[in-house]
């Protein structure tokens, strides 16, 4: 069932089509001072952000498992990402799993030190948490598109 209802949805920000909402989750990452490799999402359906709650949902075609290679975690996103958001934070989060060791744990809230230390800490419902480097989840930007040129 999703956590999006159409009264939510017609009070946020809504984008659909995949190239348009991987722009906009990268921005949304960067306004709230996360790294933008984050959120790896394929095949985006949905993106929405409420400014005045904070809650953000991201919409995908099938579930995906990422793994960020300068850590060795892979990292399971459902088809709904659900989470409300602010800076330097991701709380409530629902539809993200991180395997350690042999089990999946439901990760709850990401969030980075303030002032920055260059450190992100990834907290699971069940209160266990992990610290990485932040630059373990950047990704670099594709500029050499960025003037809408095609290339052959």
């Amino acid at each position: 069932m999703s956590l999006v209802t159409e009264e939510i949805k017609s009070k946020s920000e809504v984008h659909h089509g995949d190239e348009l909402c991987q722009v906009k989750s990268k921005e949304l990452l960067k306004e709230i001072s996360l790294p933008n490799g984050l959120l790896p999402l394929k095949d985006i359906i949905e993106v929405g952000y409420n400014r005045e709650t904070g809650f953000v949902w991201l919409k995908q075609k099938n579930s995906i498992t990422h793994k960020f290679e300068k850590i060795g975690k892979l990292v399971s996103y459902a088809t709904e990402v659900t989470a409300y958001v602010e800076n330097g934070k991701i709380k409530k989060l629902n539809g993200v799993k991180a395997k350690e060791l042999l089990i999946w744990l439901n990760v709850a809230d990401i969030y980075v030190d303030d002032p920055p230390t260059g450190k992100i800490t990834f907290k699971a419902t069940s209160g266990l948490s992990r610290t990485f480097p932040v630059s373990a989840f950047e990704v670099e930007e594709d500029n050499s598109n960025a003037a809408g040129v095609k290339e052959a």
